[in-house]
């Protein structure tokens, strides 16, 4: 028995608390709760399926003259923009109340913006505008959805949302199951009013940063595009259609691809007006039934027929369909199905009762967000759902950043970006370089080219239907994507620095509280800059400096001191348990002509320590080292030290006191 969810519980949820909902859900007719269709479907085909997809050519190869730095890996925010939950628009609201997260999802009544009764072309963003400001002033991005017919209600938004402008023009239908009033999706008149509507939402809106993703809308209950049980299938019952032709409805879906060329779009459903939107790449599709599994015995409503869901499952349909690939170009939304939302997660991986597979749900629908109104009561440091969140949609991290730590003039920066998440991310938001000063502020940025879109999820999870290996399969398929850039560091002040990355959030030019995008890695900081290694900006020697390593063989060890291994050292080592009678001494050091020279020190240290740096058997300078992020993440310190002519220099680094920091390397110039 196929079943639809009834949306005056979610409606009720913009005004109402989590208690009230779910009193409100229980106190739903179980007629409303789980109506049979007028038919079952049929069930689908896998032989429609598209396969497994053509994996992407790999990008560049990094510049082999570039010296390596490895970051340390960490984890990213369950708060990254555009991706995890949703909750409702709630007008005067804490936006940040509940789980973290930042998306805002709000519905319209197509009658509030075009409210003129004489004129169907004028058009009052005021709603909208207010909604998405307010959204926007605590940190972010809204998801919304237009509709006319809208059982109930939300609460703060009309049940009947067919604007004024069409009485007398369009004719109107009674849909007596749910109370509402559809009008005819056929007219004329209604479909060019619709299409001039959607034009004029995309001169205003396309591209607003305020604005994540938009559903068409506009068709059907809640405008989620269907009308049961005034459906398609009539073979079987008394009601009329009330849904429009596939090709009036296709009229409506390529509005909307025309009028948005860069906000994210999503439908309903694979099947939508015959299937319109699915060759057209911008446009996704949102699963309003997320992971729920109904009926009895019960089935799923997410996952294919082959891994034991319904056969219109919203999986088993984009199987149909052969769009189970769609998410490489387009977005993912939805639902978590409320009758689950507050548990789940609580059997993460997998699912109990009433839900289904969930992490199968989410790599295998690529599910980037989802409407989940009562995550607002999870716990905020759950592991599971932290688990599940990162796994939704992008989840990047800086592998290696490739730079001369020592430059000036023009030199090159590179760095190698990889996705552990299930879908790439989908808007092509700036990519910045910085240098920051010793006291964190950044003094000199570089944009650059760099297109995050490119950046895959490295693995993909196999469909059943592929017939490519027992469930769970998983396929090489995204790579560690390469970028790099060259910037000009004429106008930098000679002194160290640390190298640092941000993508910026265009929300941040209207809201100072917009949601960094922050990396999967220890030196991500919240301010968005993500910390790459330390540069020191010199003068007069080159922009190439001599580097040696601390775990060089010819290098003299002594008082306990040792070599150990380092994610984010050059060459993955460095040497630690310096102090305290620890000492390493550096040999064969070029000195070029002699004279004083600029040696920085590559160091790494959880706590802020000290050391003594002696040259030859010159006096030793006591130097102050700040702390690093932890024991993997380097920074640097340069002194001035004078050298004798030759490569027979030595370097002593020791502290007769306590502990010295852990040193990766040195460079002089």
């Amino acid at each position: 028995m196929r079943t639809f969810y009834s949306r005056p519980g979610r409606g009720l949820a913009a005004a109402l608390s989590s208690t009230a909902i779910a009193l409100a859900l229980a106190a739903l007719p179980a007629g409303a709760q789980a109506a049979a269709p007028d038919a079952q479907p049929a069930k689908g085909s896998a032989a429609a399926a598209a396969g497994v997809p053509a994996r992407p050519a790999p990008g560049p190869s990094p510049d082999p003259a570039l010296p390596v730095h490895a970051l340390a890996p960490g984890d990213s925010p369950v708060d990254n923009p555009l991706k995890g939950f949703a909750r409702f628009y709630q007008p005067g609201g804490d936006q940040n109340a509940g789980y973290p997260h930042s998306l805002t999802w709000a519905y319209f009544g197509l009658s509030e913006v075009m409210n003129s009764a004489s004129n169907c072309g004028s058009y009052n963003w005021g709603v909208l505008d207010s909604a998405l400001q307010e959204i926007a002033e605590d940190g972010h991005q809204a998801a919304i959805r237009f509709y006319m017919e809208y059982p109930g209600g939300t609460g703060t938004h009309p049940a009947n949302a067919i604007p004024p402008c069409f009485a007398g023009k369009v004719a109107n239908r009674h849909n007596a199951y749910w109370g509402t009033t559809s009008p005819d999706y056929d007219d004329p008149d209604l479909l060019a009013g619709l299409k001039d509507f959607i034009a004029a939402f995309g001169a205003r809106y396309d591209g607003d940063p305020r604005l994540g993703y938009i559903h068409l809308g506009l068709v059907g209950l809640w405008g989620e595009w269907h009308t049961w049980p005034y459906d398609t299938d009539t073979s079987s019952d008394s009601h009329p259609n009330y849904m429009p032709t596939h090709a009036h409805g296709a009229e409506i879906i390529n509005a909307y691809n025309n009028a948005f060329k860069k906000t994210r779009l999503e439908i309903r459903y694979p099947e939508s007006a015959g299937g319109a939107a699915n060759n057209l790449p911008a446009i996704g599709y949102h699963d309003d039934s997320f992971c729920y599994r109904e009926g009895s015995p019960a089935a799923g409503v997410t996952l294919p027929i082959s891994m034991g869901g319904a056969p219109w499952a919203q999986l088993q349909k984009a199987v149909e369909q052969g769009v189970e690939n769609k998410w490489i170009t387009a977005s993912m939304g939805g639902e978590v199905r409320p009758e689950i939302q507050t548990t789940a997660f609580a059997n993460w991986p997998g699912g109990s009762g009433q839900v289904d597979n969930m992490k199968a749900c989410i790599e295998l629908e690529h599910t980037t967000w989802k409407i989940n109104e009562r995550s607002g009561e999870y716990t905020a440091n759950d592991p599971k759902v932290a688990a599940a969140v990162r796994l939704m949609g992008y989840d990047l991290s800086v592998k290696n950043a490739y730079f001369h730590p020592t430059a000036q003039g023009t030199t090159k920066v590179g760095v190698q970006i990889t996705n552990n998440g299930v879908a790439p991310f989908y808007y092509p938001w700036q990519v910045s370089l910085g240098l920051k000063n010793s006291a964190g502020n950044v003094v000199k940025t570089w944009d650059t080219s760099w297109d995050l879109r490119k950046v895959m999820p490295l693995k993909i999870r196999a469909f059943p239907d592929w017939n490519v290996g027992s469930d769970p399969t998983y396929l090489d398929f995204g790579r560690p994507q390469y970028f790099d850039t060259n910037v000009d560091l004429s106008s930098v002040a000679t002194g160290d620095y640390q190298l640092v990355m941000k993508v910026k959030n265009p929300l941040e030019e209207v809201s100072s509280a917009a949601k960094k995008l922050r990396f999967a890695n220890a030196g991500q900081k919240a301010d968005g800059w993500l910390n790459l290694g330390g540069m020191s900006v010199g003068s007069g020697q080159g922009s190439n400096p001599k580097s040696y390593e601390a775990e060089a063989a010819g290098n003299a060890l002594a008082g306990g001191a040792a070599i150990a291994d380092c994610a984010g050292c050059s060459g993955g080592k460095k040497v630690g348990y310096l102090g305290n009678g620890g000492t390493l001494t550096f040999n064969g050091i070029d000195g070029g002509s002699g004279g004083t020279r600029t040696v920085t020190l590559h160091y790494t240290t959880a706590t802020a320590r000290s050391a003594t740096v002696r040259a030859n058997n010159g006096a030793a300078q006591t130097v102050q080292f700040d702390a690093t992020a932890n024991w993997s993440t380097t920074a640097t310190k340069t002194v001035q030290l004078n050298l004798q002519a030759g490569a027979n220099n030595t370097l002593t680094i020791a502290n007769p006191s306590g502990w010295a920091p852990d040193i990766d390397r040195i460079t002089v110039q």
